[in-house]
């Protein structure tokens, strides 16, 4: 899978006559093929697309990437002096670059080594990804149910005394198991009191009667990402916590209700967010209800309260409100949407009702 063409388009309607991409999920996205760090180069142009890369990976990408002249980069004949090969034979003289990733050494670097003059691209480029054509949307599917299968797995060895790492750790080697290429970003296990931390980062705390857990996690297929979140009860919880539960789950109900294209991110954030601040609740709700997902977990659009952009079909976002009550619980529910221009799909198929584990 490759996006040359849809870059291509992009180039022209904006007037440039290439676009230099160094960033690495920019790089995956126009050619298919990752490689990490700065360690390759994805040149696209009017008439052609060029990937170059080094040693390490050369072998790879003569394999792997489709539809683009490869060509290495040395010592002897470096990343510059490649793109200024193709400027010349092409005369090209505006080139868009990923201005938001490059950093302040490599645009020096660049600018006084191009013959050409660099036009900022990352705001384009973040708009062509937005937007997911159906292989795109297939891997992201199949991204999903890996996680999904290693969730009912989990859910099996989740007991009293398990610590989160522990369960971290299954969800991780589950993933990896059912065919993930790696994690999209490491899971978040927050039991009891670290739930009221969004972002919490698994510890050796055991888990014990009586509370929530709170599972963030997804893993990569194909190079596109999968994000759910779920939180357990483990055995009888109280009924303020099982309350709060069900707002969540209204609220994110109202948001998924709500998000069709030609809205605003910001009446969907509303939607859910209005659902919690009438339970009470609205301090406790502290992030966005959603952020789009592909390449990267995070990725536009962000569905917040301060973003007034409007959500095209095919944007795949995330839909997860929460609570979190400091020092006591918190509670996410978390699933992926297709934003289709009637409505929205849901790709996430793991139930949402409060599932209780035996203490």
């Amino acid at each position: 899978m490759n996006h040359f063409e849809k870059i291509r388009a992009a180039i022209i309607d904006r007037g440039l006559d290439a676009m230099l991409l160094t960033e690495q999920a920019n790089r995956f996205y126009a050619a298919g093929f990752h490689s990490t760090g700065t360690d390759a180069l994805v040149l696209v142009t009017k008439k052609g697309n060029y990937y170059f890369t080094d040693a390490r990976y050369i072998e790879a990408a003569e394999q792997n990437v489709q539809d683009a002249a490869i060509a290495l980069a040395s010592r002897e004949r470096s990343y510059a002096e490649l793109v200024n090969e193709v400027i010349t034979m092409e005369n090209i003289v505006r080139v868009g670059f990923d201005d938001a990733h490059m950093t302040v050494a490599d645009h020096v670097r660049y600018k006084e080594k191009l013959h050409c003059a660099l036009v900022s691209a990352s705001a384009t480029m973040a708009q062509l990804r937005i937007v997911k054509d159906d292989e795109e949307i297939t891997a992201m599917i199949a991204a999903q149910r890996i996680a999904e299968k290693a969730l009912q797995d989990v859910l099996c060895e989740i007991r009293v005394g398990i610590t989160e790492k522990e369960i971290a750790a299954l969800l991780v080697y589950r993933m990896l198991r059912y065919g993930a290429e790696n994690v999209s970003f490491d899971p978040i296990v927050a039991s009891g009191p670290n739930g009221s931390v969004p972002h919490a980062v698994p510890t050796d705390r055991r888990i014990c009667a009586g509370e929530f857990v709170t599972l963030d996690f997804g893993c990569i297929y194909h190079g596109y990402c999968s994000d759910m979140t779920r939180t357990i009860a483990i055995g009888k919880v109280s009924d303020e916590m099982r309350h709060v539960y069900d707002t969540v789950l209204r609220a994110q109900k109202a948001g998924i209700a709500a998000t069709r294209a030609g809205v605003s991110c910001r009446s969907v954030d509303a939607a859910a967010r209005d659902v919690i601040t009438m339970a009470g609740y609205g301090a406790y709700f502290t992030h966005s209800y959603g952020h789009g997902l592909g390449v990267e977990v995070h990725e536009a659009p962000n569905i917040s309260d301060a973003s007034e952009k409007i959500l095209p079909a095919g944007a795949v976002t995330s839909a997860e409100p929460g609570i979190y009550i400091p020092g006591y619980f918190g509670v996410r529910i978390e699933d992926v949407v297709v934003v289709r221009e009637d409505g929205c799909e849901v790709i996430t198929t793991a139930p949402k009702d409060l599932l209780t584990v035996r203490a």
